[in-house]
């Protein structure tokens, strides 16, 4: 069990990262919209070198990809490879939503590193005993 739970993990971290995708994000939209903006605007503006309104929607993606993101892991019939590809089909989605902004490649660059960052940076706050 331990085993698929980390193969899990490690699968959804792998990819281009949208924040956290765990059942544990607030189940109320408007909170997590207000965590995104939280945790994502301020680092994306000064990480990404993107404006502010730019930053405002890219927060706005990436809130209503993780409620989508939620929803599915939540979803106890959703197992597996269709999980996995659902999540991808997120990703694709938002990568498609943030390039119609629009955000330039080296913007959009710019954003997934600091995403990944700012990923990291949470995953190294959690404490050990998960």
């Amino acid at each position: 069990m331990k085993n698929i739970i980390a193969l899990l993990v490690l699968a959804c971290c792998s990819s281009a990262a949208i924040a956290q995708t765990n059942v544990n994000l607030p189940a109320n939209n408007d909170e997590l919209l207000a965590r995104a903006i939280r945790i994502y605007k301020a680092p994306l503006v000064e990480k990404a070198k993107i404006t502010e309104a730019q930053a405002d929607k890219v927060v706005a993606i990436i809130a209503e990809i993780q409620i989508k993101m939620r929803d599915i892991s939540a979803d106890q019939s959703v197992t597996g490879d269709d999980r996995m590809n659902k999540l991808q089909a997120l990703r694709a989605e938002r990568d498609k939503k943030f390039k119609a902004i629009p955000l330039t490649d080296e913007e959009m660059k710019n954003v997934s590193a600091a995403i990944d960052e700012i990923r990291k940076n949470m995953q190294a706050a959690k404490p050990a005993n998960n």
